[in-house]
């Protein structure tokens, strides 16, 4: 458990952080009134995330491998931290979509339908609850592989 701490304490880290964007977002009113802009702007949540993955793998290089990471021990810490991310992904979504901003879904659902964009059926389908859990464990997963591929990249140590 000591060899993954620091991947823990940064897995919550970015969970505090997706739920304060979620709040941010829903105070820009990207939930309601401004709804159609929320497929753009909620993408700006990259740069926090891929900041987080920096410094969580930093703080493992410093305090864990005494400032010295190859490549694999960098992409294997920025790997646990996706699993770990990945496991609370879904209690995040669930906090944030019965919480934050419950109003989400009928929201968009009648943006969706009202713009032509789907019809009720398939909006109803797509923007609830158990789809969305559904993607955010995919997305936090697919995302935290990318991310830690690249991120571990610059992170690793300098080779002599």
């Amino acid at each position: 458990m000591k060899s993954i701490k620091i991947e823990i304490k940064w897995a919550l880290i970015f969970c505090v952080a997706m739920l304060a964007w979620m709040y941010f977002e829903k105070t820009m009113g990207w939930h309601d009134e401004k709804v159609a802009d929320h497929a753009t702007y909620t993408n700006f949540f990259a740069i926090p995330a891929i900041l987080i993955y920096v410094l969580a793998l930093l703080d493992k290089k410093k305090n864990f491998y005494s400032g010295v990471m190859t490549y694999k021990q960098a992409f294997l810490s920025g790997l646990i931290l996706t699993v770990i991310v990945t496991v609370l992904s879904p209690l995040a979504q669930y906090i944030t979509t019965t919480m934050i901003t419950p109003e989400y879904f009928p929201n968009v659902i009648n943006y969706a339908v009202s713009s032509g964009q789907m019809t009720q059926e398939d909006a109803e389908a797509y923007f609830n609850l158990k789809s969305y859990l559904v993607q955010s464990v995919i997305g936090a997963l697919v995302m935290g592989i990318v991310t830690s591929l690249v991120v571990a990249v610059f992170v690793k140590s300098k080779a002599k």
